[in-house]
Formats: C-alpha cells, structure tokens, sequence
C-alpha cells in the first residue's frame, strides 16, 4: 500500500507522548521521517485527562512536525499505553448436521457476540477482537475451517476494551485539532505482535510489562491476544523499600543504581555501600546485601502477585512455559537483571527471558505493519445491515 502523502501516529503513555510522521514507500515499507517526545505530565491530572491543556500541546507539536514534512494531516492512528483495557473472552456455535463450515456461519457468530458484548458492556467500546480458538467436532483448528464438514462448530473470541469516556475524550482531543482517529491500537497487543516476529517459533507465552509506576501481563495463545491485566504498582515499588528501610533518600538511592555496585555478587558479604554515593545524604553504614535482600523480597512478591499466584490467569498456567519479562527503568534492569530471572525461573515456566524496554521506533514500524496489513488473529465483524423496502422490490423483480 504505497502512501505519497505522510501517516501520523501518536502513542500516549505513562511518562510521554510520542509523536511519529512516516511514509509507506512502493513496497509497503514503512520509515520515520520525524519524530517528536515530550513528557505528558500535563496532559494528564492522575488518570484524567486534561481536555485544553491537551488540545494545546497535541496541535503545537503537530504543527512542528507539518512544518517539518511541508504536510497537513487530516487523520491519525493513535497508541494507547495510558488507560486500563478490559478483556472478555466468550464463545459462540454452530450446529451443522454434517454440513460444510461456511464464512457466513463465522460472520454470524462473530457478529452476534459482538453485540452481546455492546449490550452487556454499555460503558466501555471495543478496541480489538480476536479469533482466540476455533474447535469443529472439538478438533482445534489452527485457521478458519471454512469448507470442512461436521457435526457442531465452536468458535472463541476475545474482545479488548476500553471505557467510553477514555475513548471520547481521546477522539475529543485530535478532532478539536481537525485530525480524524483512524484507528486506536493497545501497545501491548503491538509489543506482543513484536516479540512473535522477533521469536518464530514462539507464539504462545506470557508478556510482562514492568513500568516505573504499573505492570501488564498480557498472555498470547497461538498468536492470538487472549489475555491482558494490569496491576497499579511498579519499579517504583522497590525504590520505595530502599528508601524506607534504609533511611536514605532517592538521589542516593540513585546514584547507587548508576555506580551499578549491586548487578553482581562478587563483592563481600558484609562489604557496606561506599561513602561517595551519599553526596547530600548523611552517610550511614549499609551493607550491600541489604540492599540485595531488600529488593529480592520485593521482586518475588510481584512475581506472585503477577503470575505465580494470579487466580485470573490460572486457566492459561499448562499452555505455555515462556514469559517475556520487559524492564521498563534502565537502572533496574541493569542492576536486577539477575534477579528478575531467578523469581520468575520457577513453577510451570521453564523459559525465560529479561530484557529492556523496546526501541521506539521498533514499535512504530510494527504499529504501522499492523495497521496496514492487520493481524493474522485479529477478527473484524462483519455488519449485517437490513435491505431496505425498496431494496427487497427490487431483489425480488431482478434477481
């Protein structure tokens, strides 16, 4: 899908919004051309959304990248890593009587559970909705049986939302600057789309998301998102114990992460932290084994809290045995890494992987591959819509 003209996309997140301008060029790659990051803390009042102050920023920063790239956008594709998303997964059916699976049959299921869930969820709006299993004659099929034969047809979907009002301030926002929301992609549901085409022969695992001030664990089954829940606490979890055992402050808690005294255990048992890191900070006398026991507390109770212990996911616990565990704040990664590993190594998953959060720009390119060409999970509802009176004569005369 070559594209001459320019796509906007902005991802709003926890600490920054991400402004993105790029091109599709005649074999449907996708480049940057510009790119902008600002903090949104004042695009945000806690979880609520600051309208004029947001309006304000999203069309100054937008006219710096028009001015840029000698273009002016009417539409843009939004990434959200902001708001809660909320997840249903339901099933529908089909008796066949030993007839053949035909397209309209999944049209009619998928359709009919999408209005289910728009009656019964008044307050929220669907973002995604996947294709999580299809079963005839209880056989799971890995891709739309459509012309097999069988008894009964049973197909799964998962719909991912998001609450009405988030949505509408959001669309809000970009119309009052003449854009047009073309689509709204959960980053999560990319990041997942990433790590199955960075690792090809994986595509059932649980992703997990460790932020400074909250943590996601998503779960992919056979490329299908199927899972998603998030949790209020973070990084921020384990300075905060730092900082209250030991009684020093978070600049020298700081400058300790950086001297990167603590990703390894080579040194002393009871070697203490060295005075040149308490810069204005009364020095006290703290073994760096503390330090370690401290956070190797914190990080086996998340992990419990995350996955181990996590009673909504316990359904999914004999899939897989991977996990994905992404480290939002480059210190602690740097300095925990090892740890990390060690408290997420146990029970049902015997591989895993720790690393730091993604590149920026790995994120776009994905974004913009899925909203050119879908996903192969992804189902979209086809709308059944009544022929009219005069449509029906019509039918009825010529056909």
């Amino acid at each position: 899908m070559p594209n001459e003209y320019p796509q906007l996309f902005i991802e709003i997140n926890e600490s920054k919004i991400i402004f993105v301008a790029g091109i599709y060029d005649e074999n449907s790659n996708f480049s940057i051309v510009e790119k902008n990051i600002l903090s949104s803390d004042k695009f945000f009042n806690d979880d609520l959304i600051d309208l004029n102050k947001s309006v304000e920023i999203i069309k100054k920063n937008i006219e710096i990248i028009e001015n840029k790239v000698s273009y002016t956008f009417k539409e843009v594709l939004v990434i959200l890593d902001k708001f809660n998303c909320f997840c249903v997964n339901v099933s529908g059916y089909k008796r066949l009587n030993q007839s053949q699976v035909l397209k309209e049959n999944i049209s009619y299921i998928l359709n009919s559970l999408k209005l289910n869930i728009s009656d019964n969820e008044k307050d929220k709006s669907i973002l995604h909705i996947f294709n999580s299993r299809s079963l005839l004659d209880g056989i799971i099929s890995n891709n739309l049986p459509i012309g097999l034969f069988g008894n009964f047809y049973n197909h799964e979907l998962t719909f991912f939302l998001m609450k009405k009002n988030d949505l509408k301030n959001i669309k809000q926002i970009f119309n009052k600057n003449s854009l047009n929301v073309k689509k709204i992609i959960n980053k999560s549901f990319i990041e997942g789309a990433h790590l199955i085409e960075e690792n090809t022969n994986i595509d059932t695992f649980y992703f997990i998301k460790i932020k400074k001030t909250s943590t996601n664990i998503s779960f992919f089954d056979n490329s299908a998102f199927r899972y998603f829940e998030k949790f209020n606490f973070g990084t921020n979890l384990l300075l905060q114990d730092i900082s209250k055992v030991s009684s020093i402050n978070y600049e020298t808690i700081y400058n300790i992460l950086i001297g990167e005294i603590l990703n390894t255990e080579n040194h002393e048992k009871n070697e203490f932290i060295e005075k040149e890191f308490f810069k204005n900070d009364n020095f006290r006398k703290i073994k760096k084994n503390l330090f370690k026991e401290i956070v190797k507390a914190r990080i086996e109770e998340i992990s419990n809290v995350i996955l181990f212990k996590n009673t909504n996911i316990k359904s999914s616990q004999f899939a897989t045995e991977k996990i994905f565990v992404v480290i939002e704040d480059d210190l602690i990664y740097k300095n925990f890494e090892d740890d990390f590993n060690f408290y997420f190594s146990k029970d049902f998953i015997k591989s895993v992987t720790i690393s730091n959060d993604f590149e920026i720009d790995s994120i776009f390119y994905k974004a913009a591959h899925l909203a050119a060409f879908g996903w192969k999970k992804e189902a979209i509802p086809i709308l059944q819509t009544k022929s009219s009176l005069i449509t029906r004569i019509f039918k009825s005369i010529f056909e």
